[in-house]
């Protein structure tokens, strides 16, 4: 079976019902091209995107990844996604990978060819890299300035910090910098001195026993995966909190990590260049659940 799944989508409408949905999507060679010279993804940055994590078969948290793609799509005033659609798509993408291992699903909608017909569309699933290490042994992390601060997105809406768009150069920029200075990732940092999120992950943090991450609002993502481990820990009962996190007590705290929807929880070892206390135990929990299948 492959280790690669490549479907190109037609999208319907949000409200589109009696529609056989299987046949607006088409498999395709993920070594062939499929796009056009005039696709504004590839030209400008202009679309949206989800990852999501696949094990022994089992996507996680679809429905999460599927809203926050809608509300992506309504911030950069794309159509709106119809989910029917685009589960359809996953689990036909599911049934053609292996049912062992971690895969990672990308759905991207793109605004298409600019005076050109509807959004384009379409699915990319592939074998994870392997994670192992940073979960294992965690990562070094440098903060780096954002450059805006924590109201930047409600006096500038068309900055689109709410939304994953494909815009990731700015993203992926930062961790070649982190790469520079000697560490493995990256955590933003507003102007006005408080963390945000890292360029492909949420900040969590304990501190007296508290786990706390980021306030969700314009300015940053709403990471799933941190949602579903909140979800773990407060009904495990443990206490979980959203708040403002000066970066001073990021340093200062009992243990952090960052986590996302393919690496999982890699622990924080080190913030810029100082050590950090790591919690293996804590860290092999959060992984235990984020590798079990869950929706």
């Amino acid at each position: 079976m492959p280790d690669t799944v490549t479907l190109l989508i037609d999208p319907v409408p949000a409200d589109a019902v009696d529609v056989d949905l299987g046949a607006t999507f088409r498999p395709v060679d993920a070594t062939e091209p499929a796009l056009r010279v005039g696709e504004l993804s590839t030209q400008r940055g202009d679309g949206i995107f989800e990852t999501i994590g696949v094990v022994d078969g089992h996507a996680q948290e679809v429905r999460p990844h599927l809203e926050r793609l809608r509300n992506s799509a309504r911030i950069c005033e794309l159509p709106e996604p119809n989910l029917a659609q685009w589960e359809a798509a996953i689990a036909t993408a599911l049934a053609g990978l292996p049912q062992t291992g971690e895969f990672g699903i990308k759905l991207v909608l793109s605004r298409g060819v600019e005076h050109g017909p509807a959004p384009t569309a379409w699915l990319a699933a592939s074998r994870a890299a392997d994670f192992s290490g940073p979960r294992e042994h965690g990562i070094r992390v440098v903060t780096l300035d954002r450059g805006y601060d924590r109201g930047a997105a409600e006096r500038a809406p068309w900055l689109l910090l709410g939304a994953k768009t494909l815009s990731y150069a700015v993203n992926m920029a930062a961790i070649r910098e982190a790469k520079r200075r000697g560490a493995d990732d990256t955590v933003f940092v507003s102007s006005d001195g408080y963390a945000m999120e890292g360029p492909t992950s949420s900040v969590i943090l304990r501190r007296d026993g508290v786990y706390a991450t980021p306030a969700p609002s314009g300015a940053i993502l709403h990471g799933t995966t941190q949602q579903s481990l909140f979800e773990h820990l407060a009904a495990t009962g443990e206490r979980v909190e959203y708040r403002d996190i000066p970066i001073d007590e990021l340093r200062t705290a009992d243990a952090a990590w960052l986590v996302s929807s393919v690496r999982l929880a890699a622990g924080i070892t080190a913030l810029d260049g100082e050590p950090m206390p790591y919690d293996a135990e804590t860290t092999a929990g959060f992984n235990a659940y984020l590798l079990t299948p869950r929706d």
